[in-house]
Formats: C-alpha cells, structure tokens, sequence
C-alpha cells in the first residue's frame, strides 16, 4: 500500500534539496513525479529554491481555493509519487485530499516542511499531516552551539521578533530565519521579548 510520508524539519534541514533529489531519482528510472508547492511561498515563484544552489521549477502552483484533486486529476494515471515542498502551507482540505489520493490511487505522496512557526504554533497542514501520515521523519539540522536545532527563529532587520503574522517568507522584504535549539530560542528569542516589554514600563 502508497505511504502518505511527512518529511519535517526546522530551517535549513535540505527539505527542498531532498525533494529534488527524490524527483531525481525517480526520473532517472523514467519514473514520472508531480511536484507541488503553494502558492503563498513566493520564495522563487513557480521554482523550488535550495539554499545549496540548486532549482527546480514545480508543476503546480496550489492555493487555498484549489482542489488538488480537480488540479491533477488528468494527471494521476501515470504518475509514480507525489511530491509537495513547504507543506506547513498546505489546508487541512489540501492534506485530507493527498491522503485520499494516496490510499485510493496508490500513488505514494512525500510532503516537506516545517513542524512549527516562530512562535512554535503548528501550521494547519503540518497538524494534519502529523494526524494522518503513514511516516513521519525528521530532518536534521545543527544550531549555532552544535546541539540539534528544532526551533525556527524569525529575524527582521538584524532582529529577533515575536509578533506578526504567521507566514513571512524567508528572505523577502528583510525576513530570515535562524534556527535554534530549543536552549538558545529561550535565550535569544524569549530574553529579547522580555528587555523589549522592560523597556515599556
């Protein structure tokens, strides 16, 4: 049976490059995989972007209004996996249709994204993701001290920040992310929330 698979990590995990690298190995067997972003990553626009160089341009676009399931359903017949970058973007709707295709049509479905915001409050399709996946595996990455990073931090600026709206793209209008262990997100994140309350009163 096709597995509904959630590859996840924190910022600069190589999501995006392990996707690319997953299309490819499939293609090299003359395998066909549709790849999958939403839309409200402007991050390269209609191409996946890796922080290593590398790109690759998507076949679909999805919004929030979208089907996936109207979108790729001349499509399906064919088609040896299913790949979807920034998935934490994904409706719940978008994730419940993936499911479906998966165990219905038996096309194995491979998601990437984050687990969780700045703030460290899931996305709604990373949640439903985590409730409906077959696998869920982590990538890893390293934070600044060496430990394990889980934690993604959102700089504006040259600052850390603890307010605003849950999606800002990374590297689009002075907007990055670091990622941290969960010591050094307290540390940098929640003390600088704490001086800047301070200096309020």
């Amino acid at each position: 049976m096709a597995n509904l698979t959630f590859r996840y990590g924190a910022m600069n995990s190589g999501k995006s490059t392990a996707l690319m690298q997953v299309a490819h190995n499939y293609e090299e067997k003359n395998m066909k995989v549709i790849v999958l972003k939403p839309v409200i990553d402007t991050k390269g626009n209609d191409k996946l972007v890796s922080r290593v160089g590398i790109m690759r341009k998507v076949d679909y676009l999805v919004s929030d209004g979208n089907s996936i399931i109207k979108l790729l359903k001349d499509k399906l017949y064919d088609t040896s996996c299913i790949l979807v970058d920034e998935a934490q973007f994904l409706t719940e709707k978008h994730v419940d249709e993936l499911h479906f295709i998966c165990k219905e049509l038996e096309i194995p479905v491979i998601c990437y994204g984050l687990r969780s915001d700045f703030k460290t409050n899931s996305f709604p399709g990373s949640r439903r993701l985590f409730e409906l996946a077959d696998k869920l595996e982590e990538l890893t990455t390293i934070c600044a001290c060496g430990k394990k990073a889980k934690f993604n931090a959102r700089v504006i600026n040259g600052k850390y920040v603890f307010e605003g709206e849950q999606v800002a793209i990374d590297e689009v209008d002075d907007v990055y992310y670091e990622s941290l262990c969960g010591k050094c997100y307290i540390e940098k994140v929640h003390n600088f929330v704490k001086q800047k309350r301070l200096k309020k009163h």
